[in-house]
């Protein structure tokens, strides 16, 4: 079953884990209903892409009423494109949320045990990966692009769970919208950085040294081979370059779009 859903045209929610708790908001946001303009349009949420600063944070804040979390309860990574990932608590709210400048410093992925929190992270074709732990009320987003998925930045994030008291075996986790195989073409480079024991079950040959890549696909299976069982993984069928009356997309639109803002939070 498809875990998002649409019910505001700026965001889709994460609804498979809502049973689980009344307080969880989860989801990540559409390319509608906003005030961006041109390249954009229209509901960009991202600050580093050459927009302007004040329309950003118009859109910011329609999501802030949306998710019911103020801008202030915001929380950001700077997103390098690695596999840190770092534990967040009451004293972080705010930082990357208003500035760029105030975010988590090389950071891709973010977790909490703390309510009153919402954690963001920002993408266009990149994987966005979101862990719910029901049990130890533990939550996580992490960004996931070719570089940060082959360096394991989902292994990491379910490390980094454990430590903080999750049984693998009770972790949560949905794979949402993103580059979808067909649309991602790569050359050897990047092919050959990926394990061999998985690269038949993620990459199809297209020509000579070219290949298309399930970069979701290839989340799973380290999600997998880490202990994350199999029924606690669910995958979106939604693709950011396909779904281009929903979504920016860097390869689609030749790296001039906005961003999505995908947020994981427990209401207080």
């Amino acid at each position: 079953m498809e875990p998002f859903i649409i019910k505001e045209k700026q965001l889709m929610r994460l609804i498979n884990w809502k049973e689980l708790s009344q307080d969880l908001v989860a989801g990540i946001s559409t390319k509608n209903g906003g005030v961006s303009q041109g390249d954009f349009s229209s509901f960009n949420c991202g600050l580093h892409v050459h927009d302007s600063i004040e329309n950003v944070l118009d859109n910011r804040r329609t999501l802030s009423d949306l998710t019911g979390f103020p801008l202030e309860n915001w929380v950001a990574g700077e997103q390098v494109h690695g596999k840190k990932v770092q534990l967040v608590t009451a004293s972080d709210k705010g930082k990357g949320a208003i500035s760029t400048a105030t975010a988590l410093k090389n950071v891709d992925g973010i977790l909490t045990k703390e309510k009153g929190i919402m954690l963001t992270a920002f993408f266009a074709d990149c994987i966005p990966l979101f862990f719910y732990d029901p049990e130890e009320k533990i939550i996580g987003i992490a960004h996931a692009g070719w570089k940060g998925t082959v360096k394991e930045i989902a292994k990491e994030m379910v490390a980094q769970f454990a430590a903080n008291g999750s049984v693998r075996e009770n972790i949560l986790v949905t794979i949402g919208p993103g580059i979808s195989w067909n649309h991602y073409e790569v050359d050897e480079y990047v092919a050959s950085q990926i394990t061999k024991d998985v690269r038949d079950k993620v990459l199809t040959v297209k020509s000579d040294n070219h290949y298309l890549l399930d970069l979701k696909e290839l989340n799973r299976e380290i999600l997998l081979h880490c202990g994350i069982l199999r029924h606690n993984i669910d995958m979106t069928n939604y693709c950011t370059y396909r779904e281009h009356d929903l979504f920016f997309s860097h390869r689609r639109d030749q790296g001039r779009t906005g961003r999505m803002l995908g947020f994981i939070g427990m209401l207080e």
